[in-house]
């Protein structure tokens, strides 16, 4: 078995990122500053919120953390959007009124979706990248695999299918709760990347020899985080996999922070600062 260690491949940006942000504080007195925003709690959203602050902490970016119910949430993203000293929003997801998301995401500035959620962000949500890095920095060829994604929620799967696509990736199908007979599909896929955090989803009959299976799913079950990969998947010996912790995760995180970075270059630039 062959692990996809994203951790050790996010050390590698963070230090680089931790340069980045060095110059553009002492150079340019830019400090770059990233809002989430939750209307709900829970053990998963919790624990990714305080992953993310503990990484800016480390680069040097700040992270403020903003509570608060739906009632308020449009004013907030209205006065973050406003607030020059902010260069990042990101909405926390899932929110606690689901049937707001769209209106939700597509109320934070362009400049500011460093989530790349909204319909005119410019920038590639973070765990779509996070996947592609992931996948690149173990020479993992994409032309050559027929791909298969399990899921096609914004956060994952449809981003990725879209970022794959615009790369000239053709042999790519997104699977969903739709589908039928998903087992049979998947066993003729190179590649899978699994995002439904359904726990157990994707079983040991439903690859093949060989397969890439990259584990983007996240659930809470009995206090624990876990992904749509059955136990008895990560026993076989054959195949190349991302590991229960360490794998898309630290990636995202580090794919985000590239993201905030490269919202603060902006005002960077405007300073007259082209080369960070």
């Amino acid at each position: 078995m062959k692990i996809l260690d994203g951790l050790e491949l996010s050390g590698y940006i963070k230090e680089r990122q931790l340069k980045q942000v060095r110059a553009l504080r002492q150079s340019w007195r830019v400090f770059p500053r990233l809002a989430i925003i939750m209307t709900i709690d829970s053990p998963v959203i919790d624990t990714y919120v305080r992953l993310k602050k503990a990484y800016g902490e480390d680069i040097g970016i700040e992270v403020d953390i903003h509570k608060t119910d739906q009632a308020q949430l449009m004013n907030l993203i209205t006065t973050l959007n406003q607030d020059e000293t902010v260069h990042g929003i990101i909405i926390q997801l899932p929110l606690a009124d689901m049937s707001a998301v769209e209106a939700t995401v597509n109320a934070v500035a362009k400049e500011k979706d460093v989530d790349g959620l909204s319909d005119d962000s410019i920038f590639t949500p973070a765990t779509a990248m996070a996947i592609d890095w992931l996948l690149a920095g173990y020479n993992v060829t994409l032309p050559d695999k027929t791909i298969a994604i399990v899921g096609n929620g914004r956060l994952v799967g449809a981003p990725l299918a879209k970022l794959w696509r615009q790369q000239g990736l053709e042999k790519i199908t997104v699977y969903d709760d739709k589908t039928l007979d998903l087992a049979s599909e998947l066993q003729k896929a190179d590649l899978i990347v699994t995002a439904t955090g359904v726990p157990g989803l994707i079983t040991r009959a439903m690859v093949k020899p060989g397969v890439v299976v990259v584990d983007a799913g996240t659930a809470s079950e009995h206090g624990k985080i876990v992904g749509d990969l059955a136990p008895e998947v990560r026993e076989l010996d054959d195949i190349t996999l991302t590991p229960i912790k360490g794998g898309v995760g630290p990636l995202t995180v580090a794919a985000l922070f590239d993201n905030v970075i490269r919202a603060a270059r902006v005002v960077a630039d405007q300073k007259g600062q082209q080369d960070l």
